[in-house]
């Protein structure tokens, strides 16, 4: 060979690798497991097999953790890295609907381009691992999933989930009770359990059994963990499904075709995150995760404290209202003629000059008047065709309508006017808010808009304007809590609102129950069918697979019409949407809606755990194995403690920031619920997170703003221009786009440079965690280090290799690069790690040469980076064995501290020389040398020497005057 044929090497030890499942990870109990290594999972975010396959930003986050993955094996580690598929969802559907190409086909398609263009980076996946979410050996497991969700509740008295007979053993031994008020409707009764005294019954409430049958359904029903409610969704009526909010644009138009959205109440399924609110938050603190993930996490689950405050419905018997409630405290439900409100400022109360309703709130169409019905109507009509996004944004105009309404303050029983207004959210507390304008600025500029009256009731610091000053003071026009600092008023305003039956401290989250479900064919089906005898009934497991039924067309039923009732695909299926139902043998009609596309994706890294178990979802030993609190091995020059976590889980999760909120909650959620059924070891799914940096592109637009693909820009001269007018072209760093045509896919630069040079590459560009523009022109650079590094081990017909006796120089440097790289592949400085082997390999060549055995441990170094050149290097060096496993190697501590040291002298801050002097010397010794030295002390003479500040190892710094 005449040099380094990276195309061939780069295919012979893909090729041997696959063959030899070199990297395939036994589980414990299977021939090859070895049982007394400790084990380390790292695991990246799976990717969504689009049709444009991977762009060059993709790989980079994959390139780290099969560093990562590489590194441990060599320190004795049992390394489970896998790779998977996230493959339903809405694009796939849409794509299919559009082409007439079936959507199984369309994702096998990309999933196979895919999967070519990661192998074709060399990365060491255990293949046989391998899954997609739209296998049905792996979304029966999600629909089991699902059903323990519809069969288990939320015990507060464990703070856990429990099986929902459970419950049912509770009520009907008489544990539990409903209250009873003359009409039990199932949301009541179910909202009312948390508020029973489990050691007996209270006046006014009857026991579980003296429901009817189907009283006791709906009321179970309304308590488990999955769930069917009508909820304001974005409706998209043109595509035919309900949206998550992520999926609507601020326009509020669909992201996908841009059609309208429009908020409109639709029955559909729920998860009870809610309930797991506390737990979420609390257990962040335990992660090992970005802190600013964590943060946003806690603004989402958004938890509050303050009070619910009812407010009655202004009308002759008002007073008896307040009568009623002081002898009977407190109600569970507000009735029919109060609007309760939650408010994190209960001291402000006495400024409270309106109230907002929410457009969807129940009472707006029962209060408003006749002479504001029309306005009222239109409002709420024009609210239902924003987005969430339009409706909260801060920038919006401020507007609403007046019901012609009242309410009644409950501290001073002055009446309140009640508006609708659209910046008011139903999911958000209660779907109505006490307005308090002259302490809260969103409530302010409404006022101002519409003339509303302004009344202060918190004083600030001397100097600071009190309209709009929202942070604590002291009570002013506040009756007889006038003087009291804000926490001591929030606290005795909160008690005396109890004592009166209008009022009670509460916790409260921003956080909403998940919306599970989806008008659309692709996607997990529900194994649920609807009896009209039996209602909601679940299907057994011994269903399971319930599969999606083949169909020709699977278009979405679209409308131009917001009220238009959802069709579903599922709902043309023919006799697949008929069956019988589970519990009664009756005539019953399946479940027409399917999952989302975050539901197969909130699991997937416990199903790598044993991907082909068809008993159970993964296998308890297997589990415990796997998610177990790491256990730390050293091997040699390297540790990988430092990426290991107590807290079990997976070791170390690899992805983008764009996920920092969703997918990772709704995982930890699932994740939260196995774990208290008992199906999972760890109360957390990711022990550790690392969100690496966004790989940008340049972009290049001529004088029209036109957008020039890379194959048009000439940069061989100072600045990019036309390859064909000569225009100089403007340049920018953008996200890689196809708009933008300035996608740079793998396959393009492995072409032209290899695999090992685009892993380098990407990880050398800067530190893993910050984002950083491609840039092509720098590709070379790495790629011209590989083949010096084949010339001094292997050679080439024109220059012999460097092999030879070698010397303590060079094993010195080599000490002190398996020492450094040993500690940056842990700390994930992939980058400095890169730099230092270059070091290494421009000393090797001004010495002009090294042992057999520097270069052995030289490409172990070299291995977890670029390993194909290194699998072919240890080959050359005698080997015959893959270099995978072999141990990372060791250091001298004595040899890796210098006998000499190299210091730069400045002087007044300015460079002047350089010194060398002995490792141990003492700073006197260390100054004498840099006072000696002649250009240093032609710099100082004439002047006096005011201060000498030595930087071990580094620098002097003479400071003259």
């Amino acid at each position: 060979m005449a040099g380094y044929d990276f195309a061939a090497t780069e295919r012979k030890w893909q090729e041997y690798w696959e063959k030899h499942q070199t990297f395939r990870q036994p589980n414990p109990g299977q021939k090859g497991f070895a049982a007394k290594r400790p084990k380390f999972y790292v695991l990246d975010m799976f990717p969504y097999p689009s049709g444009a396959g991977l762009h060059v930003g993709h790989p980079e986050g994959y390139t780290a953790t099969d560093i990562i993955a590489r590194f441990a094996r060599m320190l004795g580690y049992n390394v489970l890295h896998p790779m998977g598929y996230d493959a339903f969802g809405l694009p796939a559907e849409q794509y299919a609907v559009e082409s007439g190409v079936h959507p199984r086909q369309t994702t096998a398609a990309n999933i196979a381009n895919i999967e070519r263009q990661i192998k074709s980076l060399g990365f060491s996946y255990d293949w046989s691992r391998r899954l997609a979410t739209t296998d049905v050996d792996y979304y029966r497991w999600t629909q089991w999933i699902f059903l323990r969700l519809y069969n288990s509740w939320y015990d507060p008295a464990a703070n856990a989930a429990r099986p929902i007979e459970e419950l049912q053993r509770r009520l009907l031994s008489g544990q539990f009770v409903v209250d009873f008020d003359g009409t039990v409707t199932p949301a009541i009764a179910a909202r009312r359990i948390a508020e029973i005294d489990l050691h007996g019954v209270r006046p006014g409430q009857y026991k579980f059994a003296e429901l009817d049958d189907d009283q006791k359904r709906r009321l179970i029903d309304e308590y488990r963990l999955a769930y069917v409610d009508e909820v304001p969704v974005n409706w998209c009526p043109a595509l035919g499904t309900v949206l998550a909010n992520e999926e609507v644009t601020n326009e509020g138009r669909s992201d996908r075709g841009d059609y309208p959205v429009y908020r409109r109440a639709l029955r559909q399924w729920m998860l009870r995150i809610t309930a797991y609110a506390e737990r979420l938050l609390v257990d962040l603190d335990g992660l090992d995760w970005p802190e600013s993930i964590k943060t946003m996490q806690r603004n989402w689950i958004g938890r509050s404290t303050g009070a619910e405050v009812d407010f009655p419905l202004q009308a002759a018997g008002v007073e008896d209202f307040f009568r009623n409630r002081r002898k009977a405290g407190f109600s569970v439900e507000p009735g029919e003629d109060v609007i309760r409100v939650y408010t994190t400022r209960p001291d402000t109360l006495f400024g409270a000059t309106y109230m907002v309703l929410a457009p969807e709130h129940a009472l707006v169409e029962r209060i408003t008047t006749a002479e504001q019905r029309r306005a009222v109507q239109d409002y709420v009509a024009a609210a239902a065709r924003k987005s969430e996004l339009e409706r909260t944004a801060d920038t919006k105009e401020k507007s609403g309508v007046f019901t012609g309404a009242y309410a009644v303050n409950p501290v001073n029983r002055q009446p309140v006017p009640i508006w609708v207004a659209d910046y008011v959210m139903m999911g958000y507390g209660t779907g109505a808010i006490m307005a308090v304008p002259a302490h809260d600025t969103r409530d302010l500029e409404f006022a101002e808009a519409f003339g509303l009256p302004v009344i202060q009731v918190v004083q600030p610091p001397a100097g600071v304007d009190w309209r709009g000053y929202v942070e604590d003071g002291v009570a002013v026009h506040s009756g007889q809590y006038d003087g009291l600092p804000t926490a001591e008023f929030k606290a005795k305003v909160t008690a005396d609102l109890e004592s009166a039956g209008l009022g009670r401290a509460a916790v409260k989250y921003k956080i909403r129950d998940w919306l599970f479900s989806r008008q659309r064919y692709w996607g997990e089906p529900f194994p649920i069918v609807h009896c009209d005898r039996c209602g909601i009934v679940a299907l057994g497991e011994d269903a399971l697979p319930l599969e999606l039924p083949d169909m020709a067309d699977f278009t979405p039923q679209a409308s131009d019409d917001p009220n238009a009732p959802p069709s579903p695909p599922l709902g043309r299926a023919g006799e697949w949407g008929n069956a019988a139902c589970p519990r009664c043998g009756g005539e019953a009609r399946r479940e027409l809606n399917t999952m989302p596309q975050w539901a197969g994706s909130c699991w997937y890294y416990l199903r790598f755990l044993d991907p082909g178990n068809d008993k159970a979802l993964c296998d308890p030993k297997v589990e415990r194995y796997w998610m177990a609190p790491a256990k730390a091995a050293r091997g040699g020059g390297g540790s990988i403690s430092s990426l290991q976590s107590p807290a079990g889980g997976v070791d170390l999760y690899v992805g983008g920031a764009e996920h920092a909120v969703l997918h990772l909650l709704y995982a930890r959620f699932w994740h939260k619920v196995l774990h208290d059924l008992g199906y999972v070891s760890s109360p957390e799914p990711f022990a550790r997170l690392f969100n690496q940096g966004m790989i940008r592109s340049f972009a290049y637009r001529d004088r029209r703003g036109v957008y020039v693909g890379y194959e048009d820009v000439d940069l061989s001269g100072d600045a990019p221009r036309h390859k064909t007018t000569g225009e100089e072209l403007a340049e920018s760093v953008e996200k890689m786009s196809k708009s933008l045509k300035n996608v740079v896919t793998p396959d393009e630069v492995i072409a032209q440079y290899g695999a090992d040079t685009i892993r380098l590459y990407e990880m050398f560009m800067g530190p893993l965690e910050a984002s950083k523009p491609w840039n092509t022109r720098d590709v070379p650079g790495v790629h011209r280090f590989l083949h010096r590094v084949w010339r001094m081990i292997a050679g080439s017909d024109d220059r012999p290799a460097l092999l030879g006796e070698g010397g303590e120089t060079i094993e010195r440097a080599l000490h002190k690069l398996i020492r450094k790289v040993g500690s940056d592949i842990p700390a994930m400085k992939f980058n400095t790690a890169i730099a230092a082997m270059m070091e290494f390999v421009n000393a090797v060549y001004k010495i002009g040469g090294l042992s057999r055995g520097q270069a052995e441990r030289f490409v172990q170094v070299l291995a977890p980076f670029a390993p194909h050149i290194a699998e072919e290097l240890w080959h050359r060096l005698g080997h015959d064995k893959t270099l995978a496993y072999e141990p990372w190697p060791g250091y001298d501590p004595a040899r890796v501290t210098d006998e000499v040291l190299e210091l730069a002298v400045q002087v007044n801050g300015k460079l002047r020389g350089r010194i060398t002097v002995p490792a141990d010397a003492a700073d006197a010794a260390v100054v004498a040398a840099a006072l000696a030295e002649p250009k240093v002390a032609a710099a100082i003479a004439g002047k006096n020497v005011v201060k000498r500040i030595v930087v071990p190892g580094k620098l002097v710094n003479l400071v003259v005057k």
